[in-house]
């Protein structure tokens, strides 16, 4: 077996390998300026954590972009977003079951079900144009400025199962770094997973809205995962809502921004009404008080079986 052909799985390995480290780095880092800074961790999870980890769908949904594969950029993000609910909060629900207040989270819930149906409305006449992206990026500004405004200092008290004591310079280089190992690891998984996935005869929508979304959702999962392991929550919900937030406000802002994005109707039709319908979903777990059970994330993980499956129908 030649160098070339096994070069996929060496990238695979790789990534797979730097999200694990990525993900533990940050969650580290994150959590102790939280502590710092008299913030909670739900915040700094659906900021830092949360759009940091969305970094490789960024870089993802520009290349994609510019390349003029437009059904890997919107696939990428639709999916992602699926995956993260369904795959990411369902595996660490089995870690651990997820439960936070719902009135930390409302107002955030209704804004992940608010931008997936204006996305969804944006795109019926046929894709994002560079209008649609300025209202997404000026909504995920009024977002970033609203919850600075919501969020009351508290006073310094360890997360659960977490050390705080980290410097300030330890904890910063904490999150660079698994930022930086979070993004290499993904762009690594996802180039080779795409390799193997194109070798296979799979079509542009269904490489956007399974390989590479949930590649470079790994990030999210790993961030979560390792959350749930050391019991904090927090993390893992913000990690994952301010994920989808920015998935649509700013991936998909900054990419119409530069280059118009097309949608086929398969969009409309089917992966964003499964997108606004698994939000709606996570609301309703979360509004009745019982979070996400290890029985609901079951059910999440089997959910995005049948969804792949029917992907591969679909395709």
């Amino acid at each position: 077996m030649s160098l070339v052909s096994i070069m996929p799985y060496i990238l695979i390995l790789s990534g797979l390998v730097g999200l694990v480290l990525g993900g533990e780095l940050l969650v580290r880092g994150a959590v102790s300026l939280a502590h710092r800074a008299g913030l909670s961790p739900l915040v700094i999870g659906m900021t830092i954590v949360g759009f940091g980890t969305s970094l490789p769908e960024l870089l993802v949904s520009l290349s994609a972009a510019l390349d003029g594969a437009p059904g890997i950029a919107l696939g990428n993000v639709v999916g992602s977003n699926i995956a993260n609910i369904l795959l990411i909060l369902g595996a660490a629900a089995l870690i651990t079951p997820l439960r936070a207040g719902f009135a930390a989270l409302r107002f955030d819930l209704a804004l992940v079900l608010a931008a997936t149906v204006a996305l969804w409305l944006m795109i019926l006449d046929g894709g994002l144009s560079r209008l649609d992206a300025g209202i997404l990026l000026v909504a995920l500004a009024a977002f970033l400025w609203s919850g600075l405004r919501r969020e009351t200092p508290i006073a310094p008290e360890p997360p659960l199962e977490l050390d705080p004591t980290h410097p300030v310079w330890r904890a910063l280089l904490m999150v660079a770094a698994g930022l930086v190992a979070l993004a290499f690891g993904a762009q690594w998984l996802v180039g080779g997973a795409s390799e193997l996935a194109r070798a296979a005869g799979l079509s542009e929508a269904v490489i956007g809205l399974t390989v590479v979304a949930v590649g470079t959702s790994l990030p999210e999962l790993a961030t979560s995962v390792v959350a749930a392991l050391r019991r904090n929550a927090d993390i893992a919900l913000g990690n994952v809502i301010g994920s989808n937030l920015f998935n649509i406000l700013g991936i998909l802002g900054v990419t119409a921004i530069i280059a118009p994005v097309p949608a086929g109707a398969r969009f409309a039709q089917i992966d964003l009404p499964v997108a606004l319908a698994v939000a709606a979903a996570l609301t309703l777990l979360l509004w009745r008080g019982s979070g996400i059970t290890r029985l609901a994330g079951a059910g999440g993980l089997a959910a995005y079986a049948v969804y792949i499956v029917a992907l591969g129908a679909t395709g």
